[in-house]
Protein backbone atom coordinates (compact mmCIF):
# COMPACT_ATOMS: atom_id res chain seq x y z
CA UNK A 1 0.00 0.00 0.00
CA UNK A 2 1.38 3.42 -1.00
CA UNK A 3 2.11 6.08 1.57
CA UNK A 4 -0.76 8.20 0.22
CA UNK A 5 -3.18 5.31 0.56
CA UNK A 6 -1.95 4.65 4.10
CA UNK A 7 -2.46 8.31 4.99
CA UNK A 8 -5.93 8.35 3.47
CA UNK A 9 -6.80 5.12 5.28
CA UNK A 10 -5.65 6.55 8.63
CA UNK A 11 -7.63 9.73 8.02
CA UNK A 12 -10.74 7.69 7.23
CA UNK A 13 -10.50 5.67 10.43
CA UNK A 14 -9.80 8.81 12.43
CA UNK A 15 -12.94 10.45 11.07
CA UNK A 16 -14.91 7.31 11.95
CA UNK A 17 -13.57 7.44 15.48
CA UNK A 18 -14.44 11.12 15.83
CA UNK A 19 -17.92 10.48 14.50
CA UNK A 20 -18.40 7.63 16.98
CA UNK A 21 -17.19 9.71 19.94
CA UNK A 22 -19.29 12.68 18.88
CA UNK A 23 -22.44 10.55 18.63
CA UNK A 24 -21.78 8.80 21.94
CA UNK A 25 -20.98 11.99 23.86
CA UNK A 26 -24.02 13.80 22.44
CA UNK A 27 -26.29 10.96 23.56
CA UNK A 28 -24.57 10.73 26.95
CA UNK A 29 -25.18 14.44 27.57
CA UNK A 30 -28.91 13.89 27.15
CA UNK A 31 -29.28 10.63 29.09
CA UNK A 32 -29.00 9.85 32.79
CA UNK A 33 -29.60 6.15 32.16
CA UNK A 34 -26.37 4.66 30.73
CA UNK A 35 -28.10 1.69 29.03
CA UNK A 36 -29.24 3.54 25.85
CA UNK A 37 -25.81 5.14 25.56
CA UNK A 38 -24.02 1.80 25.89
CA UNK A 39 -26.35 0.18 23.34
CA UNK A 40 -25.66 2.92 20.79
CA UNK A 41 -21.95 2.70 21.58
CA UNK A 42 -21.88 -1.01 20.67
CA UNK A 43 -23.92 -0.31 17.54
CA UNK A 44 -21.49 2.38 16.36
CA UNK A 45 -18.46 0.18 17.14
CA UNK A 46 -19.87 -2.38 14.75
CA UNK A 47 -21.11 -0.02 12.03
CA UNK A 48 -18.22 2.47 12.00
CA UNK A 49 -15.20 0.47 13.15
CA UNK A 50 -16.09 -3.14 12.37
CA UNK A 51 -15.82 -4.32 15.99
CA UNK A 52 -18.70 -6.77 15.94
CA UNK A 53 -20.90 -8.60 18.44
CA UNK A 54 -19.98 -6.16 21.18
CA UNK A 55 -21.22 -6.84 24.68
CA UNK A 56 -20.97 -5.24 28.11
CA UNK A 57 -20.82 -7.66 31.02
CA UNK A 58 -21.43 -6.30 34.55
CA UNK A 59 -20.90 -7.98 37.91
CA UNK A 60 -24.04 -8.76 39.88
CA UNK A 61 -24.63 -7.68 43.48
CA UNK A 62 -22.72 -10.68 44.81
CA UNK A 63 -19.59 -9.60 42.91
CA UNK A 64 -18.98 -13.25 41.94
CA UNK A 65 -20.71 -13.46 38.56
CA UNK A 66 -20.92 -11.27 35.48
CA UNK A 67 -23.94 -11.09 33.17
CA UNK A 68 -24.46 -9.44 29.79
CA UNK A 69 -26.46 -6.28 30.35
CA UNK A 70 -26.10 -4.80 26.88
CA UNK A 71 -25.10 -6.17 23.45
CA UNK A 72 -25.23 -5.61 19.70
CA UNK A 73 -25.36 -8.25 16.95
CA UNK A 74 -26.25 -11.07 19.35
CA UNK A 75 -29.49 -13.06 19.52
CA UNK A 76 -31.51 -13.41 22.69
CA UNK A 77 -30.43 -17.03 23.00
CA UNK A 78 -26.78 -16.00 22.73
CA UNK A 79 -27.20 -13.24 25.29
CA UNK A 80 -28.92 -15.64 27.71
CA UNK A 81 -25.74 -17.74 27.74
CA UNK A 82 -23.63 -14.74 28.68
CA UNK A 83 -23.03 -15.53 32.36
CA UNK A 84 -19.45 -15.78 33.63
CA UNK A 85 -18.02 -16.75 36.99
CA UNK A 86 -14.79 -15.12 38.07
CA UNK A 87 -11.85 -16.60 36.12
CA UNK A 88 -14.24 -18.40 33.74
CA UNK A 89 -12.95 -17.96 30.21
CA UNK A 90 -11.51 -14.73 28.89
CA UNK A 91 -14.34 -12.59 30.23
CA UNK A 92 -14.12 -14.20 33.70
CA UNK A 93 -10.34 -13.61 33.79
CA UNK A 94 -10.81 -9.91 33.05
CA UNK A 95 -13.52 -9.65 35.72
CA UNK A 96 -11.27 -11.31 38.29
CA UNK A 97 -7.97 -9.62 37.42
CA UNK A 98 -8.83 -6.28 35.83
CA UNK A 99 -6.38 -6.71 32.92
CA UNK A 100 -6.93 -6.27 29.19
CA UNK A 101 -6.96 -9.57 27.32
CA UNK A 102 -6.51 -10.00 23.55
CA UNK A 103 -7.11 -13.33 21.86
CA UNK A 104 -5.43 -13.09 18.47
CA UNK A 105 -7.17 -16.19 17.09
CA UNK A 106 -10.13 -17.64 18.95
CA UNK A 107 -9.52 -21.05 17.27
CA UNK A 108 -6.05 -21.35 18.82
CA UNK A 109 -6.62 -20.12 22.38
CA UNK A 110 -7.96 -22.67 24.89
CA UNK A 111 -9.01 -19.89 27.29
CA UNK A 112 -11.61 -18.66 24.81
CA UNK A 113 -14.75 -20.69 25.52
CA UNK A 114 -17.02 -19.58 22.69
CA UNK A 115 -19.80 -19.73 25.24
CA UNK A 116 -22.13 -17.21 23.63
CA UNK A 117 -21.58 -17.45 19.85
CA UNK A 118 -20.99 -20.77 18.11
CA UNK A 119 -17.94 -20.86 15.85
CA UNK A 120 -20.00 -21.76 12.76
CA UNK A 121 -21.98 -18.54 13.23
CA UNK A 122 -18.82 -16.44 12.95
CA UNK A 123 -17.07 -15.41 9.72
CA UNK A 124 -14.51 -17.79 8.29
CA UNK A 125 -10.90 -16.90 8.72
CA UNK A 126 -9.08 -15.54 11.75
CA UNK A 127 -11.26 -13.85 14.35
CA UNK A 128 -9.85 -11.98 17.33
CA UNK A 129 -11.51 -11.28 20.67
CA UNK A 130 -10.76 -8.20 22.76
CA UNK A 131 -11.91 -7.76 26.38
CA UNK A 132 -11.23 -4.69 28.52
CA UNK A 133 -12.08 -4.14 32.20
CA UNK A 134 -14.55 -1.46 33.24
CA UNK A 135 -13.61 0.26 36.48
CA UNK A 136 -15.50 2.32 39.03
CA UNK A 137 -12.70 3.85 41.02
CA UNK A 138 -10.18 1.04 41.53
CA UNK A 139 -12.78 -1.71 41.50
CA UNK A 140 -13.54 -3.85 38.45
CA UNK A 141 -17.26 -3.69 37.79
CA UNK A 142 -17.55 -5.14 34.29
CA UNK A 143 -16.07 -5.97 30.89
CA UNK A 144 -16.35 -4.38 27.43
CA UNK A 145 -15.70 -7.06 24.79
CA UNK A 146 -16.10 -7.57 21.03
CA UNK A 147 -15.02 -9.70 18.07
CA UNK A 148 -12.56 -8.34 15.52
CA UNK A 149 -11.87 -9.61 12.01
CA UNK A 150 -8.09 -9.74 11.77
CA UNK A 151 -7.84 -9.08 8.03
CA UNK A 152 -8.76 -5.39 8.21
CA UNK A 153 -6.93 -2.30 7.07
CA UNK A 154 -6.84 -0.96 10.65
CA UNK A 155 -4.28 -1.49 13.36
CA UNK A 156 -5.07 -3.36 16.57
CA UNK A 157 -3.57 -0.52 18.64
CA UNK A 158 -6.11 1.93 17.21
CA UNK A 159 -8.95 -0.39 18.15
CA UNK A 160 -7.52 -0.76 21.65
CA UNK A 161 -7.23 3.02 22.05
CA UNK A 162 -10.85 3.70 21.18
CA UNK A 163 -12.05 0.76 23.31
CA UNK A 164 -10.07 2.07 26.30
CA UNK A 165 -11.76 5.47 25.92
CA UNK A 166 -15.20 3.87 25.74
CA UNK A 167 -14.52 1.54 28.70
CA UNK A 168 -13.51 4.58 30.75
CA UNK A 169 -16.65 6.40 29.68
CA UNK A 170 -18.82 3.41 30.62
CA UNK A 171 -17.22 3.32 34.08
CA UNK A 172 -17.91 7.01 34.57
CA UNK A 173 -21.52 6.64 33.46
CA UNK A 174 -22.08 3.68 35.78
CA UNK A 175 -20.46 5.58 38.64
CA UNK A 176 -22.70 8.58 37.96
CA UNK A 177 -25.76 6.31 37.79
CA UNK A 178 -24.83 4.73 41.13
CA UNK A 179 -24.26 8.17 42.69
CA UNK A 180 -27.57 9.53 41.37
CA UNK A 181 -29.36 6.37 42.53
CA UNK A 182 -28.08 6.70 46.09
CA UNK A 183 -28.79 10.42 46.17
CA UNK A 184 -32.29 9.87 44.79
CA UNK A 185 -32.90 7.10 47.31
CA UNK A 186 -31.72 9.34 50.13
CA UNK A 187 -33.96 12.19 48.94
CA UNK A 188 -36.92 9.84 48.61
CA UNK A 189 -36.40 8.62 52.16
CA UNK A 190 -36.04 12.21 53.33
CA UNK A 191 -39.24 13.21 51.54
CA UNK A 192 -40.94 10.16 53.01
CA UNK A 193 -39.79 11.24 56.45
CA UNK A 194 -41.06 14.78 55.93
CA UNK A 195 -44.37 13.52 54.55
CA UNK A 196 -44.67 11.19 57.51
CA UNK A 197 -43.86 14.05 59.85
CA UNK A 198 -46.70 16.08 58.32
CA UNK A 199 -49.04 13.11 58.53
CA UNK A 200 -48.20 12.29 62.13
CA UNK A 201 -51.05 13.54 64.24
CA UNK A 202 -49.82 14.40 67.68
CA UNK A 203 -52.30 13.29 70.28
CA UNK A 204 -54.09 16.05 72.11
CA UNK A 205 -52.13 18.32 74.43
CA UNK A 206 -48.89 17.75 72.52
CA UNK A 207 -48.46 14.13 73.62
CA UNK A 208 -47.09 12.33 70.56
CA UNK A 209 -48.15 8.78 69.77
CA UNK A 210 -51.10 6.52 69.14
CA UNK A 211 -50.22 3.24 70.88
CA UNK A 212 -52.93 1.54 72.92
CA UNK A 213 -50.98 1.97 76.17
CA UNK A 214 -50.60 5.69 75.59
CA UNK A 215 -54.23 6.18 74.56
CA UNK A 216 -55.31 4.32 77.70
CA UNK A 217 -53.35 6.73 79.91
CA UNK A 218 -54.70 9.75 78.01
CA UNK A 219 -58.23 8.36 78.28
CA UNK A 220 -57.89 8.00 82.05
CA UNK A 221 -56.51 11.52 82.25
CA UNK A 222 -59.43 13.00 80.31
CA UNK A 223 -62.03 11.13 82.35
CA UNK A 224 -60.81 12.76 85.58
CA UNK A 225 -59.94 16.17 84.15
CA UNK A 226 -63.16 17.83 85.36
CA UNK A 227 -62.82 16.67 88.96
CA UNK A 228 -60.81 18.29 91.74
CA UNK A 229 -59.37 15.05 93.11
CA UNK A 230 -55.62 14.65 93.41
CA UNK A 231 -53.91 12.66 90.66
CA UNK A 232 -50.79 10.55 91.17
CA UNK A 233 -48.72 9.89 88.04
CA UNK A 234 -46.67 6.71 88.28
CA UNK A 235 -44.01 5.43 85.93
CA UNK A 236 -40.36 5.22 85.10
CA UNK A 237 -38.12 8.26 84.81
CA UNK A 238 -38.31 9.86 81.38
CA UNK A 239 -41.85 8.80 80.49
CA UNK A 240 -43.17 12.36 80.28
CA UNK A 241 -44.88 12.94 83.62
CA UNK A 242 -44.70 16.73 83.36
CA UNK A 243 -46.27 16.60 79.90
CA UNK A 244 -49.14 14.50 81.28
CA UNK A 245 -49.56 16.83 84.24
CA UNK A 246 -49.77 19.80 81.88
CA UNK A 247 -52.22 17.85 79.69
CA UNK A 248 -54.44 17.25 82.71
CA UNK A 249 -54.35 20.98 83.43
CA UNK A 250 -55.20 21.85 79.81
CA UNK A 251 -58.10 19.38 79.77
CA UNK A 252 -59.55 20.76 82.99
CA UNK A 253 -61.75 23.84 83.56
CA UNK A 254 -58.67 25.43 85.18
CA UNK A 255 -56.79 25.64 81.87
CA UNK A 256 -56.82 29.45 81.84
CA UNK A 257 -55.32 29.61 85.32
CA UNK A 258 -51.69 29.08 86.42
CA UNK A 259 -49.87 25.78 86.05
CA UNK A 260 -46.99 25.62 88.54
CA UNK A 261 -44.39 22.88 88.27
CA UNK A 262 -42.24 22.04 91.31
CA UNK A 263 -39.34 19.57 91.23
CA UNK A 264 -39.11 18.37 94.82
CA UNK A 265 -35.76 16.65 94.25
CA UNK A 266 -34.10 19.95 93.31
CA UNK A 267 -35.06 21.88 96.47
CA UNK A 268 -32.62 22.00 99.40
CA UNK A 269 -34.19 20.50 102.53
CA UNK A 270 -34.12 23.81 104.45
CA UNK A 271 -36.03 25.71 101.77
CA UNK A 272 -38.97 23.35 101.19
CA UNK A 273 -41.46 25.10 103.44
CA UNK A 274 -40.68 28.64 102.31
CA UNK A 275 -40.80 27.62 98.64
CA UNK A 276 -44.09 25.76 98.92
CA UNK A 277 -45.96 28.04 101.31
CA UNK A 278 -44.12 31.37 101.09
CA UNK A 279 -43.00 33.65 103.91
CA UNK A 280 -43.67 37.01 105.58
CA UNK A 281 -41.22 39.83 105.87
CA UNK A 282 -38.85 39.23 108.79
CA UNK A 283 -39.65 35.52 109.05
CA UNK A 284 -35.93 34.79 108.81
CA UNK A 285 -32.70 36.57 108.04
CA UNK A 286 -32.85 37.88 104.49
CA UNK A 287 -36.66 37.88 104.29
CA UNK A 288 -36.96 41.57 103.49
CA UNK A 289 -40.30 41.33 101.64
CA UNK A 290 -43.35 39.11 101.64
CA UNK A 291 -43.26 36.24 99.15
CA UNK A 292 -46.10 34.07 97.93
CA UNK A 293 -45.23 30.36 97.79
CA UNK A 294 -45.98 28.05 94.91
CA UNK A 295 -49.34 27.02 96.31
CA UNK A 296 -50.48 30.64 96.37
CA UNK A 297 -49.09 31.22 92.89
CA UNK A 298 -51.12 28.22 91.66
CA UNK A 299 -54.37 29.47 93.24
CA UNK A 300 -57.38 28.61 91.02
CA UNK A 301 -55.02 26.53 88.87
CA UNK A 302 -52.93 23.38 89.08
CA UNK A 303 -49.72 22.59 90.97
CA UNK A 304 -47.53 19.71 89.84
CA UNK A 305 -45.24 18.24 92.50
CA UNK A 306 -42.69 16.12 90.66
CA UNK A 307 -40.62 13.56 92.60
CA UNK A 308 -42.93 13.95 95.59
CA UNK A 309 -41.18 11.04 97.28
CA UNK A 310 -38.31 13.45 98.07
CA UNK A 311 -40.54 15.59 100.31
CA UNK A 312 -39.29 15.57 103.94
CA UNK A 313 -41.56 13.94 106.52
CA UNK A 314 -42.25 17.17 108.46
CA UNK A 315 -43.38 18.89 105.24
CA UNK A 316 -45.58 15.93 104.32
CA UNK A 317 -47.80 16.69 107.33
CA UNK A 318 -48.17 20.34 106.29
CA UNK A 319 -48.91 19.34 102.71
CA UNK A 320 -51.60 16.95 103.94
CA UNK A 321 -53.24 19.76 105.95
CA UNK A 322 -53.21 22.02 102.91
CA UNK A 323 -54.88 19.35 100.79
CA UNK A 324 -57.51 18.63 103.44
CA UNK A 325 -58.29 22.15 104.58
CA UNK A 326 -57.48 24.15 101.46
CA UNK A 327 -55.33 26.55 103.48
CA UNK A 328 -51.66 27.45 103.77
CA UNK A 329 -49.69 29.34 106.37
CA UNK A 330 -46.70 31.39 105.30
CA UNK A 331 -43.53 31.23 107.35
CA UNK A 332 -43.73 33.95 109.99
CA UNK A 333 -47.47 34.52 109.44
CA UNK A 334 -50.09 34.44 112.20
CA UNK A 335 -53.08 33.57 110.03
CA UNK A 336 -53.96 31.09 107.33
CA UNK A 337 -54.74 31.84 103.68
CA UNK A 338 -57.26 29.99 101.56
CA UNK A 339 -56.08 28.42 98.30
CA UNK A 340 -57.97 26.50 95.64
CA UNK A 341 -55.44 24.25 93.94
CA UNK A 342 -55.68 21.00 91.97
CA UNK A 343 -52.72 18.80 92.93
CA UNK A 344 -50.98 16.51 90.47
CA UNK A 345 -48.08 14.55 91.94
CA UNK A 346 -45.56 12.27 90.27
CA UNK A 347 -43.01 9.73 91.42
CA UNK A 348 -40.94 6.92 90.05
CA UNK A 349 -40.66 5.35 93.50
CA UNK A 350 -42.91 2.70 94.97
CA UNK A 351 -44.73 4.78 97.58
CA UNK A 352 -46.28 1.69 99.16
CA UNK A 353 -42.77 0.48 99.94
CA UNK A 354 -41.77 3.96 101.13
CA UNK A 355 -44.73 3.94 103.52
CA UNK A 356 -43.70 0.52 104.83
CA UNK A 357 -40.18 1.84 105.46
CA UNK A 358 -41.50 4.88 107.31
CA UNK A 359 -40.21 7.38 104.77
CA UNK A 360 -43.61 8.49 103.49
CA UNK A 361 -46.78 9.25 105.48
CA UNK A 362 -49.52 6.71 104.95
CA UNK A 363 -52.30 9.30 105.27
CA UNK A 364 -50.67 11.52 102.66
CA UNK A 365 -50.23 8.56 100.35
CA UNK A 366 -53.94 7.78 100.55
CA UNK A 367 -54.74 11.42 99.89
CA UNK A 368 -52.52 11.46 96.79
CA UNK A 369 -53.51 8.04 95.54
CA UNK A 370 -57.14 8.96 94.85
CA UNK A 371 -56.60 8.69 91.10
CA UNK A 372 -53.38 6.87 90.18
CA UNK A 373 -52.43 6.87 86.48
CA UNK A 374 -49.58 4.66 85.39
CA UNK A 375 -47.65 6.02 82.40
CA UNK A 376 -46.32 3.43 79.92
CA UNK A 377 -42.60 3.05 79.37
CA UNK A 378 -41.21 3.57 75.86
CA UNK A 379 -40.65 -0.17 75.63
CA UNK A 380 -44.39 -0.67 76.10
CA UNK A 381 -45.21 1.79 73.30
CA UNK A 382 -42.53 0.95 70.71
CA UNK A 383 -45.00 1.70 67.90
CA UNK A 384 -44.72 5.37 68.88
CA UNK A 385 -40.91 5.45 68.45
CA UNK A 386 -40.98 6.51 64.73
CA UNK A 387 -43.32 9.42 65.48
CA UNK A 388 -41.27 10.47 68.51
CA UNK A 389 -38.00 10.15 66.58
CA UNK A 390 -39.37 12.33 63.75
CA UNK A 391 -40.56 14.88 66.30
CA UNK A 392 -37.09 15.10 67.85
CA UNK A 393 -35.40 15.15 64.43
CA UNK A 394 -37.48 18.11 63.30
CA UNK A 395 -36.91 19.88 66.59
CA UNK A 396 -33.12 19.47 66.69
CA UNK A 397 -32.65 19.99 62.94
CA UNK A 398 -34.39 23.34 63.20
CA UNK A 399 -32.54 24.32 66.37
CA UNK A 400 -29.12 23.49 64.87
CA UNK A 401 -29.79 24.29 61.19
CA UNK A 402 -29.09 20.71 60.15
CA UNK A 403 -30.79 18.38 57.67
CA UNK A 404 -30.23 14.96 59.23
CA UNK A 405 -32.74 12.16 58.64
CA UNK A 406 -33.12 8.47 59.45
CA UNK A 407 -33.37 5.66 56.91
CA UNK A 408 -36.04 3.00 57.26
CA UNK A 409 -33.51 0.51 58.63
CA UNK A 410 -32.29 3.06 61.18
CA UNK A 411 -35.86 3.59 62.37
CA UNK A 412 -36.34 -0.17 62.75
CA UNK A 413 -33.14 -0.33 64.82
CA UNK A 414 -34.48 2.37 67.14
CA UNK A 415 -37.69 0.39 67.57
CA UNK A 416 -35.82 -2.78 68.47
CA UNK A 417 -33.66 -1.08 71.11
CA UNK A 418 -34.46 -1.30 74.82
CA UNK A 419 -34.85 2.23 76.24
CA UNK A 420 -34.16 2.25 79.99
CA UNK A 421 -34.15 6.06 79.87
CA UNK A 422 -37.45 6.13 77.96
CA UNK A 423 -38.45 9.21 75.91
CA UNK A 424 -35.79 11.39 77.51
CA UNK A 425 -33.08 8.96 76.41
CA UNK A 426 -34.49 8.76 72.87
CA UNK A 427 -34.53 12.56 72.61
CA UNK A 428 -30.95 12.81 73.85
CA UNK A 429 -29.82 10.19 71.32
CA UNK A 430 -31.52 11.98 68.42
CA UNK A 431 -29.95 15.29 69.46
CA UNK A 432 -26.53 13.63 69.65
CA UNK A 433 -26.94 12.15 66.17
CA UNK A 434 -28.10 15.47 64.69
CA UNK A 435 -25.09 17.29 66.15
CA UNK A 436 -22.39 14.68 65.50
CA UNK A 437 -23.43 12.83 62.34
CA UNK A 438 -20.97 13.59 59.49
CA UNK A 439 -23.63 12.90 56.82
CA UNK A 440 -27.33 13.69 56.35
CA UNK A 441 -28.56 10.10 56.05
CA UNK A 442 -28.26 8.05 59.26
CA UNK A 443 -28.47 4.31 58.61
CA UNK A 444 -28.66 1.30 60.90
CA UNK A 445 -24.89 1.10 61.43
CA UNK A 446 -24.73 4.79 62.34
CA UNK A 447 -27.44 4.32 64.95
CA UNK A 448 -25.50 1.38 66.39
CA UNK A 449 -22.45 3.60 66.87
CA UNK A 450 -24.45 6.25 68.75
CA UNK A 451 -26.36 3.86 71.01
CA UNK A 452 -24.90 3.60 74.54
CA UNK A 453 -23.78 0.25 75.86
CA UNK A 454 -26.25 -0.14 78.69
CA UNK A 455 -24.56 -3.32 79.87
CA UNK A 456 -21.65 -1.15 80.95
CA UNK A 457 -24.02 0.96 83.03
CA UNK A 458 -26.04 -1.87 84.53
CA UNK A 459 -26.50 -1.84 88.29
CA UNK A 460 -25.66 -5.12 90.03
CA UNK A 461 -28.32 -7.00 91.99
CA UNK A 462 -28.94 -6.30 95.62
CA UNK A 463 -27.74 -9.79 96.56
CA UNK A 464 -24.22 -8.37 96.35
CA UNK A 465 -24.90 -5.71 98.96
CA UNK A 466 -21.99 -3.86 100.49
CA UNK A 467 -20.60 -5.30 103.71
CA UNK A 468 -19.12 -3.31 106.54
CA UNK A 469 -15.64 -2.07 105.78
CA UNK A 470 -15.73 -2.71 101.97
CA UNK A 471 -13.99 -0.22 99.70
CA UNK A 472 -15.73 2.86 98.33
CA UNK A 473 -15.22 1.61 94.78
CA UNK A 474 -17.13 -1.59 95.55
CA UNK A 475 -19.83 0.38 97.33
CA UNK A 476 -20.28 2.72 94.38
CA UNK A 477 -20.79 -0.18 92.00
CA UNK A 478 -23.55 -1.71 94.10
CA UNK A 479 -26.18 1.03 94.14
CA UNK A 480 -29.84 0.29 94.67
CA UNK A 481 -29.43 -2.55 97.17
CA UNK A 482 -32.18 -3.62 99.58
CA UNK A 483 -35.56 -5.32 99.45
CA UNK A 484 -37.41 -5.12 96.14
CA UNK A 485 -41.23 -5.17 96.29
CA UNK A 486 -43.09 -7.36 93.84
CA UNK A 487 -44.59 -4.49 91.88
CA UNK A 488 -41.38 -2.51 91.62
CA UNK A 489 -41.01 -3.16 87.90
CA UNK A 490 -42.25 0.31 87.06
CA UNK A 491 -40.15 2.14 89.64
CA UNK A 492 -36.45 2.34 90.37
CA UNK A 493 -35.28 0.47 93.49
CA UNK A 494 -34.44 2.54 96.51
CA UNK A 495 -31.55 1.90 98.90
CA UNK A 496 -32.08 1.25 102.57
CA UNK A 497 -30.48 3.52 105.13
CA UNK A 498 -28.15 0.63 106.02
CA UNK A 499 -27.15 0.05 102.40
CA UNK A 500 -23.70 1.51 103.14
CA UNK A 501 -21.69 1.47 106.32
CA UNK A 502 -20.73 4.67 108.13
CA UNK A 503 -17.10 3.85 107.34
CA UNK A 504 -17.93 3.63 103.63
CA UNK A 505 -19.70 6.99 103.72
CA UNK A 506 -16.73 8.62 105.48
CA UNK A 507 -14.31 7.10 102.96
CA UNK A 508 -16.36 8.44 100.07
CA UNK A 509 -16.53 11.88 101.68
CA UNK A 510 -12.78 11.89 102.23
CA UNK A 511 -12.05 10.86 98.64
CA UNK A 512 -14.42 13.59 97.41
CA UNK A 513 -12.53 16.24 99.38
CA UNK A 514 -15.46 16.82 101.72
CA UNK A 515 -17.92 17.42 98.85
CA UNK A 516 -21.10 15.52 99.75
CA UNK A 517 -22.56 15.80 96.25
CA UNK A 518 -19.49 14.16 94.70
CA UNK A 519 -19.35 11.53 97.42
CA UNK A 520 -23.03 10.72 96.89
CA UNK A 521 -22.49 10.39 93.15
CA UNK A 522 -19.69 7.87 93.75
CA UNK A 523 -22.06 5.71 95.77
CA UNK A 524 -24.98 6.01 93.35
CA UNK A 525 -27.27 8.16 95.47
CA UNK A 526 -28.48 11.75 95.66
CA UNK A 527 -26.85 14.34 97.93
CA UNK A 528 -29.94 14.36 100.16
CA UNK A 529 -29.83 10.58 100.50
CA UNK A 530 -26.14 10.72 101.37
CA UNK A 531 -26.66 13.44 104.01
CA UNK A 532 -29.62 11.58 105.51
CA UNK A 533 -27.71 8.30 105.79
CA UNK A 534 -24.64 10.00 107.21
CA UNK A 535 -26.67 11.79 109.89
CA UNK A 536 -28.75 8.71 110.68
CA UNK A 537 -25.81 6.32 111.01
CA UNK A 538 -23.75 8.87 112.97
CA UNK A 539 -26.61 9.27 115.46
CA UNK A 540 -27.11 5.51 115.75
CA UNK A 541 -23.47 4.80 116.51
CA UNK A 542 -22.98 7.61 119.05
Amino acid sequence: MSQQSTTENAAFWRSQEMLLLQQVMTLASKQIDPLPVMSEMLHLLSELLGLNRGRIVLLDDSGLQGKVCCSYGLTRAEVSRGCYQLDEGVTGHVLARGQVMIVQDIDKDSLFLGKMVKREDLPKGSVSFIALPIFIGNKVTGVLACHRIRMRARSLSDDLSILRILATLIGQMLHLQDYVHHKTQALEQHNKMLTHALDVKASRYGIIGHSSQLLRAIGELERVSDSTASVLLLGESGTGKELFARALHLASPRNQKPFIRVNCSAIPAGLFESELFGYERGAFTGAQTDRAGWFEQADQGTIFLDEIGELPLDLQAKLLRTLQEGTITRLGAKSERNVDVRLVAATNRNLVYEVQQGRFRQDLFYRLNVIPIKLPSLQQRSDDIPALALHFLNKFNQANQRNVFLTDQAMLRLQSHHWPGNIRELGNLIERMVLLSPKPAIDEMDVEKFLPHHSDLAVPNSSNSVAMGESVASAASLAFSGHQPQDADSVRPYMLVQSHSLETLHQALQLAGGNKTRAAKQLGMSARQFSYRLAKLSTTQE
